[in-house]
């Protein structure tokens, strides 16, 4: 059985700074004509760590985001991408969380059967 780190590394394309597909300068959604970088090699894409709270709490803004509308169908696209990678990471730790119970539950199982296999 595979258990969870307690750290989940989320690889994000550059395309956005912030998490809610704003850029960081100036909170405007991310311009749709903005040039993208040459495809990277995978392991040279940043990366930032996030816990299920932090990626689920920018799903959320991502979602609202989307939810208010008057973007561009490049941008909406590009936050739904974003949120997309961010329920991925929530399921990642959720599958995590999920383990960790089941061990902690046969684990549990394993030591009642051995005391009730105990003679006394």
């Amino acid at each position: 059985m595979t258990l969870m780190a307690d750290k989940v590394m989320v690889v994000t394309d550059g395309s956005t700074d912030a998490a809610d597909g704003t850029d960081a300068a100036n909170g405007s959604p991310a311009q749709a004509g903005r040039q993208k970088a040459s495809p990277r090699k995978a392991g040279a894409a940043p990366k930032e760590t996030l816990s299920y709270e932090q990626a689920r709490d920018k799903l959320a803004a991502v979602v609202k985001r989307l939810e208010a509308g008057g973007l561009t169908l490049e941008q909406s696209l590009e936050l739904w991408e974003r949120g997309e990678r961010l329920a991925a990471v929530c399921g990642e730790w959720l599958d995590g969380a999920r383990a960790r119970l089941a061990a902690a539950m046969a684990k549990r199982d394993d030591a009642d059967r051995a005391e009730d296999d105990a003679p006394f």
